[in-house]
């Protein structure tokens, strides 16, 4: 089994390749990737079984990079371990996740143990497993009427990226009331209220302070929105060729 190690910091690098040693007599070979883009090279070049991938990384980010290797590669397994439990990683992870794909999702301050537990079970079993903070916080998403639907957070997505209504609608292929009445709910779940400014009665922008408050509480994060923005320049272009 060939494993593939994508981690930007040597010392956290060097770590996790003792830990695969210790945990993973089965793996013929261990390389090293320490970018996102330099482990879609290395996925593709060497024929990789099994990843761990860090989230948070300066040149191309692990979601990103998972992307592109399940596109190429869907049986490819993923173990994505990372100091942050982010609900923008969550769904970042859940949305391009293929049904044929194992993955798990572990933080950095998980124990050696549980490194090994987590290691063999989606690497070499082929198991999904999350650490029990994350699993928590899907949880949290999957029974709160409070959590922001899909369907919710791809229009605050498109505020964050300073579109219109009228834009959202096209965009999103729904009726402008229909992005209206989201707005409604968006603003209500993230208790966007009508605040005001003691000094001359002004009224807060209620667009931007939701997705102040959607970067502040995590839904939002630096990865997601770079990701949205390459994703809206995408979809613009496609927009100009029909035209």
């Amino acid at each position: 089994m060939k494993v593939l190690l994508v981690e930007d910091d040597a010392m956290h690098a060097n770590y996790l390749k003792e830990l695969v040693l210790e945990a993973l007599p089965e793996a013929s070979e261990i390389s090293l990737a320490s970018n996102g883009r330099e482990g879609e090279v290395k996925a593709r070049e060497d024929g990789v079984d099994a990843i761990v991938m860090d989230l948070r990384m300066k040149e191309r980010n692990g979601i990103e990079a998972a992307r592109t290797i399940w596109s190429e590669r869907p049986e490819t397994r993923i173990l994505f371990w990372s100091n942050y439990s982010d609900e923008a990683y969550l769904r970042g992870i859940a949305r391009i996740v293929p049904k044929e794909a194992a993955y798990g999702y572990v933080l950095k301050t998980a124990s050696p143990s549980r490194m090994h537990l987590a290691l063999r079970a989606v690497l070499l079993e082929a198991q999904i497993m999350v650490d029990r903070e994350i699993h928590q916080i899907q949880r949290d998403q999957s029974r709160s009427g409070e959590a922001l639907t899909e369907v919710e957070l791809a229009i605050l997505t498109d505020l964050a990226l300073g579109l219109p209504d009228k834009a959202i609608a096209v965009r999103r292929k729904l009726a402008l009331r229909t992005i209206q009445n989201r707005l409604l709910s968006i603003y209500e779940k993230l208790d966007v209220n009508d605040l005001l400014i003691e000094a001359g009665d002004i009224a807060i922008n209620k667009r931007v302070r939701a997705v102040s408050k959607a970067m502040t509480s995590q839904i939002l994060n630096n990865e997601a929105i770079v990701a949205a923005e390459k994703d809206l320049s995408a979809w613009l272009a496609r927009s100009a060729l029909s035209l």
